[in-house]
Order: structure tokens, then sequence, then C-alpha cells
């Protein structure tokens, strides 16, 4: 199959991050995957939420959205629509379990990180882009706690990363983009530590259930755009690593 920009089956897409993009963020970045592009945030808040109160331990929370022309056509804002639609308010859940399991949240202290991943340009693989681009945004803010003396280290535990693959036209892609993605006869998230533990695995078939096989074979493809991915993280942060 010919992919866009040549790529091959196991290729992910180039990833660009411009980390301080937002001035008043403890930490933020602009993160581009191919044509995706997101805008995540990392904001400190002294205080926790009510069912962590007197436990010591921090909070990691996340919000996603889209910007009205994200993609091809217009979408409605939340706010003018007055709920959260369900794939947002699925993938900022996710987002906030990702973080929270390579954080220790009992040397974060009684704070909560917020952070906010807007799309700005949506091909594919927007939850994938918002895991990395919200985990680099983490590590500056928690630096920055680290440089201001309210921590003694930052309590990041492992690095983690993310990937989509699916299987298209009958054949497996790691990283798909929009076209790729609507034409997929299986479609899977997965999100990984460093040690290769698994966070969380997200995948749904179309048209017809696909084998215990098939699942084994994407998990494996899956693994090994994590490592280039967390590869290009360490990369990036290089700086405070």
């Amino acid at each position: 199959m010919l992919r866009s920009n040549n790529r091959k089956f196991n290729e992910i897409r180039p990833i660009k991050v411009n980390r301080n993009y937002i001035k008043y963020a403890e930490g933020s970045v602009l993160i581009e995957m191919g044509d995706t592009k997101i805008v995540c945030t990392a904001s400190v808040e002294d205080k926790t939420p009510i069912f962590l109160r007197g436990t010591k331990k921090g909070w990691i929370s996340a919000e996603y959205s889209m910007i009205p022309r994200a993609n091809q056509i217009r979408n409605i804002r939340d706010s003018i629509k007055g709920k959260i639609n369900g794939r947002s308010s699925e993938i900022q859940r996710l987002i906030g379990r990702a973080l929270r399991a390579v954080v220790d949240l009992e040397e974060l202290g009684e704070r909560t990180i917020w952070i906010d991943c807007d799309v700005l340009q949506a091909d594919g693989g927007t939850r994938i882009a918002s895991i990395i681009g919200s985990f680099i945004a983490l590590y500056d803010a928690l630096n920055y706690l680290k440089a201001e003396g309210q921590l003694q280290k930052i309590p990041i535990k492992e690095y983690l990363g993310a990937i989509s693959m699916g299987i298209v036209d009958g054949e497996m892609l790691l990283d798909l983009n929009f076209d790729e993605d609507s034409r997929a006869q299986v479609d899977l998230n997965l999100v990984m530590t460093e040690k290769g533990e698994i966070i969380e695995i997200q995948g749904t078939a179309e048209g017809r259930p696909f084998s215990k096989r098939n699942l084994l074979e994407l998990i494996k493809l899956g693994e090994y755009g994590i490592e280039m991915v967390i590869e290009k993280e360490k990369e990036i942060l290089k700086d405070i690593c």
C-alpha cells in the first residue's frame, strides 16, 4: 500500500514539538504529528479534588477539545451545545489515566496538574498526539516546580508512549492518518510505559471481527512504534532529563 509521504507500514509520522508555546502555562507545547496539530498545556493548582483532601497525594486531570475548524467541516463548540460530547469525555479521561500511571502522586504533593489539549487541526491520532504532547508539557511543569523549590525531584517514574495502529485494506499499518483510519477494518490505540507495561488498549473492528492472532501482531507493531515515540520524547526533553 502506498502511504502518504511514502511511509513504510511500520513508520510513524514525523513528530515536531515546540515547547513553552504558551507564555503563562507552567508547561506547554505545540505538537505536530503529520498534519495533526495540538496545543497541550500543564497548569499547576495548589489544591486537590475533595476525595484526596488530607491524603498528601496530588492529582492529574485532563480536558480535551477541538476548535470548530479542526476538521473538514465545522464542529459546534461544546460551550454552545451545553455539554461535552462523548468522544471528548472519553479521550480526556484516557489522557488523565495515562499520565497518572507514570507519576508518583505522593511525591507530587497536595496539588493538581491540569492538562488542557486543544486540537487545532485533526488528521487522525489526536488522542495519541495529545498523550505525547501532554507528557512533555507535564514534564516541563514538574521541572518548573522543582526549579522553584516546590519539589525535590521530578516525580515521573518512567516515560510513556502512545500510538495507533490498524488493518487497512488487509494490511497492518502503524500510526494511522485520517484517510487510513476512516477505511480501517481494525482500529487500535495502545498506551504503554517505557518498561513495556500496558496502560490501555482500545481496539475495535468494523464490518467483521478480528482474530487474537491479529491482536497480538498489532500490539507487537504498536510496541515498536512506542519505542520510537519514547526515543523522540527523550530527545526533546534531553535538557532536563
